[in-house]
């Protein structure tokens, strides 16, 4: 049987309604993404763990969505200090600069070198894909931070 081309025109057409309502859904999946819990977040989108007197530090799913595709990071040196609102190094996309901000205090005891080769792993798993660890000068400055929930609101409000 052979098909005109209305009905070839038709099939596209459904075709191409299935991928919109998937890309949608898709979408809709993304922007849902759970913010960790044990996580503690600033309102320049970045985050601290604290585990012990160590924190780890890193941007938020919000932030590297907003940025778009990353393509470098420049992080302090080991040994360096952070100090809590003060920028520590910057995160490069093909969309703009931006500065990082400390969340904590603390002496950098360790930097997340497979950044400096795959600075993209941050789009892929942003809460996962950690920058700086932090001997913590006080763990409680940790206290001073959104909780996910709070964060949640923040950047629903911000949009």
């Amino acid at each position: 049987m052979q098909r005109g081309p209305d009905s070839v025109l038709q099939t596209a057409k459904e075709s191409i309604s299935s991928l919109k309502i998937q890309l949608l859904h898709k979408r809709q999946d993304s922007k849902q993404m759970a913010y960790p819990k044990d996580y503690k977040y600033t309102k320049e989108h970045e985050w601290l763990q604290v585990k012990g007197n160590t924190g780890l530090v890193g941007i938020t799913d919000h932030a590297q969505e907003s940025l778009g595709d990353i393509v470098f990071v420049e992080l302090p040196k080991v040994g360096s200090h952070m100090e809590v609102g003060k920028s520590f190094g910057t995160v490069e996309s093909v969309k703009a600069v931006s500065e990082l901000y400390a969340p904590a205090s603390g002496k950098v005891i360790e930097i997340n070198e497979s950044l400096n080769q795959g600075p993209e792993a941050i789009n892929k798993d942003a809460h996962g894909a950690w920058m700086v660890k932090l001997e913590l000068s006080d763990p409680k400055q940790a206290d001073a931070l959104m909780p996910a929930d709070d964060y949640e609101k923040y950047i629903a409000e911000e949009k």
